[in-house]
């Protein structure tokens, strides 16, 4: 799958490296297989992490048997009510922009939901292309994370990891 790493996204790594982490509960939107799930897991967070595709969580699984982390079938636009403000870290990679742009601000809602009071949330897409799927977040569509309760913590473009012509958003938000 050309969305599938062998690693956690390098963008999370880099970020949480020296924050400090964990212990708390940590989610991944559209988990996939699973990379960014097991990286949050190993740093001791009690991790879940869902996805709309059964195949992937299926698949996640399978690559992952003796993980701990909790894989889930779920659709971010009709969140499992014990989701709602439930973690300490939520991480929504590149799930918004796959979604047509009539989706994005119910979705964005989806995640601002799963962030529990003084949570974190770390929005990972990209910034350029627009026109095709993935469809690319504008910078409003990253401030509109900024809504119920959470404020903005940092916005900013760092270079592509594997590209360094790729424009890329890594967004800090919290709860109060």
């Amino acid at each position: 799958m050309p969305w599938d790493r062998g690693d956690a996204n390098p963008l999370l790594v880099e970020w949480i490296t020296g924050r400090g982490h964990g212990p708390g509960r940590a989610v991944v939107v559209g988990c996939g297989f699973g990379r960014d799930a097991e990286y949050l897991a190993g740093l001791g967070y009690d991790t879940v992490a869902f996805d709309i595709s059964e195949t992937a969580v299926r698949d996640a699984g399978a690559r992952h048997p003796e993980s701990t982390v909790d894989y889930r079938t779920g659709d971010l636009l009709n969140l499992a009510p014990e989701l709602a403000g439930a973690f300490d870290f939520v991480l929504e990679s590149h799930t918004v922009q796959s979604l047509p742009p009539a989706l994005h601000a119910a979705a964005t809602a989806g995640v601002r939901a799963l962030v529990a009071p003084g949570g974190t949330l770390l929005v990972l897409a990209a910034a350029g292309n627009p026109g095709a799927p993935p469809w690319p977040l504008t910078r409003e569509e990253i401030d509109a994370f900024a809504d119920d309760g959470l404020i903005e913590v940092r916005i900013e473009q760092p270079p592509g990891v594997a590209d360094p012509s790729a424009v890329r958003w890594r967004a800090e938000f919290r709860r109060s």
